[in-house]
């Protein structure tokens, strides 16, 4: 099991983490949260052995394959599924061993090597790298165009691929759906539940976390806390902290009563209809996980537009394109103010074209468009970013677009972005990748636009300002058209999805919980149509090692001691993002035998394998079992703390009223510690006995 005991880790004279506990047992699928900043990267930097804690200690198990995502973004001229395959460091290995003995003549090492080869699934390598490719949404035929050719946005996209690939014990992903459509979030999500390793994963895509991780663990000033269960669930222990203070339940009442003001004036005009079904699903969620938010730095608003005319855009016969190739044909839209479109299809199906068509950064090829006098129009995509000038700082920024408004009213307006204090007056070109993007948003805001187009506005925003996005779109009075992978801010944000398929755009039959289904049929019908129809649950990149889970290994202890451009839209692509089904597409592979097999093959040397096997089985039988009741037991225990520390968070603890629970708490945690370190040390002692029998 991986252990963090009483870690400390600063940054210069910030304090990242401080008395930090974690224990994480094998296969166990684990969310890493918190806001931006907060440590959560350097807790991987400690995990990877590249940063040492200034106190405590980190403990791997000895042998573990740790699988992560490179910092650097792939180049060179090497074929995008060479470079794919690499991921996989053993059977590069083997592969070099292989041309050695093979140059050297040595025939008995040449058997031994293909023996092994075979063992960990070498001769299916090249297939189950070029699936991985095909479910991050790179086209059949694609695989061998060197990485340099592909731009940023889709590089990053093979170094995923390239992890994946990797048959690892842990595996470490921070963000790993930026960059990616909706299509090739719904294939990693899927095959992310089926990893049978430890997996570690950040991510501020609240759907994506709940499908996946069963453990979530909090860094919040400087503690890491954790909880049992997916986001949501851990989303609703903190709000019920957290509403525990008085003054965030007070705030949030406000808000409620707030929103339902609104709904009841304005439930009857039909002109407000939608927007008032936007807010009860707001409330409906706001009354379960509000709470768990009341404390984000980001509060801010969509200011009335000037005018609302109807329509505000309407598109008949629409051809759109890039000079000779047409994307999409026929494509008849009327936008007016109220409606909440989210766009769907399959990578390079044409979304971004049809929302660069709308914001008149592509001219129609042919059919006709007619804009609504008065109509303006807010366009975030993520290039936006880019045309930040370095130099300038974000109150310059906001200055340029409104000369006339005053500087306090700007800076308060920038505040509400998190851009409070000297953060306004700094320049913003080593601002993060969230920061841009928020400044980003603020500028597109501040137009007061009546028809707003987002694409992939959540990119590289953490979940605080996803959750302010989505509640100041709910009041948002214009017309709205959103492609994003975050379907959280697609359910309550929108209320008509349109699907993008073939060149043309309609209503989608269903709703979003619709799409990965209707995803597998289209790629189904593309595999038939081709040939090559693969069963579910092809043998695929990465998987565990077998490595045995003791023997820790201290990797540190005591004191002392840019990205591309995007381009991950794809237009023009053939190819939507893998099937969406569990088991589907590339997945981990074969497990690692712990030896070669031996060149002797026949029927009785083959017999004679499986009785010793048998026999060793039997003998190791009763410390396998008492490790499997330890481990049970360790589950329970952890459970224990986890509602523990819930419990001791109660600010009515500390009151003097509180003073007699508190005690009995705190004998009850200090009873619960012995009995953990009691398990554990049992734990321990067990692993190292079972592998000292098993010739270990």
């Amino acid at each position: 099991m991986l252990q963090l005991r009483n870690v400390e880790l600063r940054r210069g004279t910030r304090l990242l983490l401080e008395d930090a506990d974690l224990t994480v047992y094998p296969s166990q699928k684990v969310g890493l949260v918190g806001a931006n900043g907060c440590g959560k990267s350097s807790l991987f930097a400690l995990i990877k052995g590249e940063l040492h804690p200034d106190a405590g200690e980190v403990l791997v198990p000895a042998g573990w394959e740790i699988a992560h995502v490179a910092q650097q973004t792939p180049s060179g001229d090497q074929p995008a599924i060479e470079l794919v395959m690499d991921g996989d460091r053993e059977l590069r290995q083997v592969q070099r061993d292989l041309a050695a003995a093979e140059a050297a003549g040595d025939g008995l090492r040449q058997g031994e090597l293909h023996a092994r080869l075979e063992a960990i699934g070498g001769y299916t390598a090249e297939s189950r790298a070029a699936r991985l490719l095909h479910g991050l949404g790179f086209s059949p035929g694609e695989e061998r165009r060197p990485v340099d050719s592909w731009s940023g946005g889709w590089r990053m996209r093979l170094g995923l691929a390239r992890t994946l690939m990797c048959r690892s014990d842990l595996l470490l992903l921070d963000e790993p759906t930026n960059h990616l459509d909706l299509d090739a979030v719904i294939w990693l999500e899927s095959w992310l539940r089926a990893y049978p390793g430890t997996l570690i994963l950040i991510s501020h895509d609240r759907d994506f976390l709940d499908a996946i991780v069963r453990q979530v663990a909090h860094i919040e000033q400087g503690r890491l806390n954790y909880y049992t269960g997916n986001y949501s669930a851990f989303e609703a222990l903190r709000a019920e902290r957290l509403s525990q203070r008085q003054a965030a339940f007070t705030r949030q009442q406000q808000e409620i009563a707030r929103i339902q003001g609104f709904v009841e004036r304005f439930r009857a005009k039909a002109t407000k209809a939608r927007q008032a079904q936007s807010r009860l699903k707001a409330l409906e969620r706001m009354e379960r996980i509000a709470p768990a938010h009341v404390d984000s730095p980001f509060h801010f608003a969509f200011r009335a537009p000037p005018s609302l005319p109807r329509p505000l855009l309407v598109l008949e016969g629409g051809r759109a394109g890039y000079g000779e190739r047409l994307v999409l044909d026929m494509v008849k839209l009327d936008l007016v103010p109220g409606d909440r479109v989210g766009l769907l299809g399959p990578n390079g199906a044409g979304k971004s074209t049809l929302i660069k068509v709308l914001a008149g950064q592509l001219p129609l090829l042919a059919g006709e468009q007619r804009l609504a006098q008065g109509l303006r129009v807010g366009y975030f995509a993520q290039h936006q970013m880019d045309q930040l000038r370095p130099d300038d700082s974000p109150l310059k920024h906001l200055q340029r677009l409104a000369p006339e408004a005053t500087e306090q009213g700007l800076r308060d307006y920038l505040g509400g972005f998190d851009f409070a204090g000297d953060k306004a007056l700094e320049p913003v070109a080593p601002f993060s990748g969230g920061e841009k993007a928020r400044l980003a948003l603020a500028l597109v805001i501040w137009g007061r636009p009546n028809l707003l187009l987002l694409d992939e506005p959540t990119n590289h925003l953490d979940l605080e300002m996803r959750e302010a996005l989505s509640e100041a779109l709910q009041e948002y009075e214009g017309a709205l058209v959103v492609v994003s992978h975050d379907r959280h801010l697609l359910r309550t944000t929108v209320d008509q999805l349109l699907l993008v398929d073939a060149g043309r755009v309609a209503p989608f039959d269903g709703d979003l919980d619709d799409y990965p289904a209707w995803l597998l049929r289209r790629q189904t019908r593309l595999e038939a149509a081709n040939g090559d129809l693969v069963p579910g649950g092809a043998a695929g990149g990465s998987g565990p090692r077998g490595a045995d889970r003791s023997g820790l290994t201290r990797k540190a202890q005591g004191a002392g001691a840019a990205k591309g451009n995007g381009g991950g839209t794809g237009e023009g692509s053939d190819l939507g993002a893998g099937p969406a089904g569990e088991g589907l597409g590339t997945h981990p592979g074969p497990a690692r035998p712990s030896a070669a097999p031996g060149p002797d093959n026949s029927a009785a040397a083959r017999k004679d394998q499986r009785r010793q096997e048998a026999e060793e089985r039997k003998r190791l039988q009763p410390l396998r079992q008492q490790l499997q009741k330890l481990e049970a037991e360790m589950d329970r225990l952890a459970t224990r703390r986890a509602t523990l520390e819930v419990e001791l968070a109660a600010p009515a603890l500390y009151e003097m009223e509180g003073k007699a629970r508190l005690l009995k708490l705190l004998a009850d945690k200090q009873q619960l510690d012995a009995e953990q370190e009691t398990v554990e040390t049992a734990w321990l002692e067990v692993s190292e006995a079972l592998e000292s029998a098993s010739g270990g």
